[in-house]
């Protein structure tokens, strides 16, 4: 998948080191499931399981967000497709250097115009720390409802997070005016 600055793609070998670099960013971590440092080995195994994937099948499938440009590394979307193919867990992550800059709005929405008008999916959520603004706002600017707030639902990092919840159907996506070039 492309956009006008980004290439979305599979993840391969050479992501390890700066897969590894920028999840080891304390504050990209925050509010993540892994911690900072994030190992060379960790992010190699990680990148052969993402490798592995594919968007087309229930489970996990990480998306590579790469720079046009440089052909740089600099984030990635997760979606997490259910068993039924109409319904998928959508996340994401962005090197701290790329954020604020409309990158991860652009990749997201790359993604979710793949999953409502090619995979014809029906709804797409996303959950994320409440204190996480940034990412709440991206969900909400790209149309997501806040569905929701789950007090002290997770246990991480030695502290009990309460999580938002937000929703997306396929008519709200479609209704949209902008549509992300494929």
């Amino acid at each position: 998948m492309a956009t006008e600055r980004l290439v979305l793609r599979r993840f391969r070998a050479a992501d390890a080191v700066p897969l590894a670099a920028y999840r080891s960013d304390p504050a990209v971590a925050r509010y993540q499931s892994w911690d900072a440092p994030f190992p060379i080995g960790k992010a190699e195994t990680a990148v052969r399981n993402f490798a592995a994937g594919s968007p087309d099948q229930p489970g996990w499938f990480q998306y590579a967000i790469e720079l046009t440009a440089s052909r740089e590394l600099i984030g990635d979307v997760a979606v997490r497709l259910h068993d039924n193919h109409k319904q998928a867990e959508i996340g994401f992550t962005l090197a701290t250097p790329y954020q604020g800059k409309g990158f991860a709005t652009e990749a997201v929405s790359a993604v979710l115009d793949r999953l409502f008008r090619l995979q014809g999916l029906h709804r797409v959520m996303g959950e994320c720390d409440a204190r996480n603004t940034p990412s709440a706002a991206l969900m909400a600017r790209l149309g997501f409802t806040r569905e929701g707030l789950l007090r002290q639902q997770t246990f991480i990092k030695g502290e009990w997070t309460d999580d938002l919840l937000f929703g997306i159907l396929a008519p709200e996506w479609l209704a949209r005016e902008t549509v992300v070039p494929a």
